[in-house]
């Protein structure tokens, strides 16, 4: 009796049906694999083997492309343990938008059944065709963002500080990867520092990260339809530009006015550089982790307005982490529209359905409750003030990478709490809201209303 094989369609559907597994385990054997990698003697500068948690820690902030580190990654890790994070790096950016947008592709078209839309999108198939062109389009952007990164950077490096070709070249082919996968990783042991008023470092760095943490979905919207009126752009585009805009201001303008007179941090520059260093600073927490000031010296308040943008993250379906612009958006129109006593949120000519109101809902809340508790086990199984420890598990759940400078110095079952809040906090976004709107299903009955007193 001959075997049946299942479909390129029926596979697709039966992996995503259940993403939170899928996802998991995928990312899980890539940081198993990359950590066995990384404690092999030959990745370390002094070739002895690396201990399994600062492996782990290692592996695991740069597959999940977050940038927290234990050890100076210049310092300690040989080229050949810089190559296996660069490949980390690589390999977590792509896994993590191809399966964001290829679940998302799948999500768009199941709802776009069930709200019953256009015969001809209903028809569609969702194949190995659908497939292809994503990752097609994923690989693509990647490649060319990050070649482009690394010309400018090799360019600048070499003519602006001496460094010899095939040094600029490695050192521009690795920060424009981890720069275009918001991974935060620099093979300088100060991050950019030491570029902090140089806007032909800086500046390409801040667009590659951007890029990527607009999201796969955004890019090839605006790379196809550009030209197009934007009132006929997608609901996701014009709330991701939007929103990510919005965040991008709010966080410049309160990091320069912060920070302006501070001596250690923007104060110790020109005003020019202040302006550079500021901007700098204000448009990292979109999940970027490099840093061209010493973060540990800012003031809290400004470590405040960065924990609430590292918490929000970038665009959906991209390298970026956090709960995503467009979830945040999405909870202010509800908000907006239930102080106006509207019986529905109307965005931008658009109705809302109610689930997607409870899937951002059940987002954020569970964002909200995985960072208070990483935040009170750290105070528990630390010295370290409330404003660091809440810093450093933002920033790890939100995979940003950037910290006051006490990761090193947690204790182990600090910095394995930090793993898993890495991890969860890659993972979890993607895989909560695809599997919430996969398991969306009618009821043939309904209970007896009661309405209980609410605030």
């Amino acid at each position: 009796m001959p075997s049946r094989v299942p479909s390129a369609r029926a596979v697709i559907r039966r992996v995503a049906g259940k993403p939170a597994r899928v996802v998991a385990s995928g990312f899980a054997l890539a940081i198993a694999v990359g950590t066995i990698l990384l404690m092999l003697p030959v990745a370390s500068e002094e070739g002895t083997a690396t201990g399994w948690v600062a492996a782990l820690f290692t592996a695991t902030s740069s597959i999940c492309v977050t940038g927290l580190i234990v050890v100076d990654t210049p310092g300690h890790w040989s080229m050949f343990g810089e190559l296996v994070i660069l490949g980390l790096i690589q390999v977590g950016g792509f896994g993590i938008m191809t399966l964001a947008s290829l679940l998302g592709l799948l999500v768009t078209r199941r709802l776009g059944l069930r709200m019953q839309r256009s015969a001809a999108t209903e028809t569609k198939t969702f194949g190995i065709g659908a497939v292809r062109r994503v990752v097609l389009g994923v690989l693509t952007i990647s490649l060319v963002v990050e070649a482009l990164t690394a010309l400018a950077l090799t360019a600048r490096l070499v003519a602006g500080y001496g460094e010899p070709l095939g040094r600029a070249s490695y050192l521009g082919v690795f920060h424009a990867v981890s720069a275009f996968n918001n991974a935060g990783f620099a093979l300088y042991s100060d991050s950019l520092v030491g570029f902090a008023t140089d806007p032909w470092i800086c500046l390409p760095i801040v667009v590659a990260f951007m890029l990527g943490g607009l999201g796969f979905p955004v890019l090839f919207e605006l790379g196809r339809h550009a030209r197009r009126q934007q009132h006929r752009w997608s609901l996701h585009l014009r709330i991701t530009l939007g929103a990510y805009a919005a965040l991008v201001v709010v966080g410049v303008v309160a990091v320069i006015g912060i920070e302006w007179n501070n001596p250690a941090t923007l104060g110790q520059y020109e005003a020019p550089g202040r302006l550079l260093a500021g901007f700098f600073q204000g448009v990292t927490p979109r999940t970027a982790g490099f840093n061209t000031v010493d973060v540990g010296a800012m003031q809290p308040a400004s470590l405040l307005v960065t924990d609430v943008l590292m918490f929000i993250g970038g665009g959906s379906a991209g390298t970026a982490g956090g709960i995503k612009v467009t979830t945040f958006a999405l909870l202010g129109f509800v908000m907006l529209a239930e102080a106006r006593g509207e019986p529905h949120v109307h965005v931008l000519g658009r109705k809302l359905p109610r689930e997607v109101h409870r899937q951002a809902l059940t987002v954020v809340l569970a964002g909200v409750g995985l960072v208070l508790v990483a935040t009170l086990a750290l105070l528990l199984l630390s010295s370290f003030k409330l404003d660091a420890v809440l810093f450093e598990a933002t920033s790890a759940f939100g995979t940003v990478g950037l910290s006051t400078g006490i990761t090193g110095e947690l204790s182990r079952p600090g910095q394995l709490i930090l793993v898993v809040l890495m991890f969860v906090g890659r993972i979890g976004p993607i895989t909560v809201a695809s599997a919430l709107a996969l398991r969306e299903r009618g009821k043939r009955y309904d209970l007896p209303e009661e309405r209980p007193i609410v605030g």
